[in-house]
């Protein structure tokens, strides 16, 4: 008897090899394939100032928008944020935004996380909610970022090894077998919805 496809589907890859790119045109085909799936979630893009990469922000599905890391704030409350490498991150902002997109509901087709990793991972709930979201019934499509210099962030080890997670990393050279891959497999699991 062959095993059941996963229901996590979890996209990996060194940075800039578009993970984020592969995630939305994988729904954006889902979408176009299957008229009224119910999606929820959000996706990650820099912000740039002149050329230069000065942030990020988080997105949800239906377009809302607010910061979630920046090289450029100066205010009296970021000095208490916490950092990565230049960038000062807005843990209010992210949970604003992310949290309720994260909520398990009957009605949801399909969740999008772009990304669970270290700047994500500041929040005290962020982690708790993805697992609901893993463990629960639902189809997920998430990024994650790669172990550096060996050393795999504990969040992300914990998804990466979830038995219920088939990991696909993607390079410059099988992105697009990875993007029809994926479609695939969330594509029969919207079927058996």
């Amino acid at each position: 008897m062959a095993a059941a496809p996963s229901r996590c589907l979890l996209v990996t890859g060194p940075p800039g090899v578009g993970k984020t790119t592969l995630v939305m045109r994988v729904l954006e085909t889902l979408r176009s394939s299957h008229l009224h799936l119910a999606v929820r979630g959000f996706y990650t893009r820099e912000v740039r100032e002149n050329g230069e990469r000065v942030g990020f922000e988080v997105v949800t599905l239906d377009g809302r928008s607010g910061p979630l890391a920046s090289s450029r704030i100066r205010s009296p409350e970021s000095v208490r944020w916490p950092t990565v490498g230049k960038y000062k991150v807005d843990v209010a902002s992210l949970e604003s935004l992310a949290l309720p997109e994260l909520q398990v509901k009957e009605d949801t087709d399909l969740f999008i996380i772009d990304e669970v990793g270290k700047m994500e991972l500041f929040s005290p709930a962020f982690f708790p909610a993805v697992m609901r979201v893993m463990e629960s019934n639902i189809p997920v499509l998430a990024t994650i970022p790669l172990p550096r210099y060996g050393r795999d962030i504990p969040g992300v080890a914990r998804l990466r090894n979830h038995p219920g997670a088939d990991v696909f990393t993607l390079n410059t050279g099988n992105r697009d077998t990875m993007r029809e891959s994926i479609y695939n497999q969330l594509s029969r699991l919207m079927q058996k919805r």
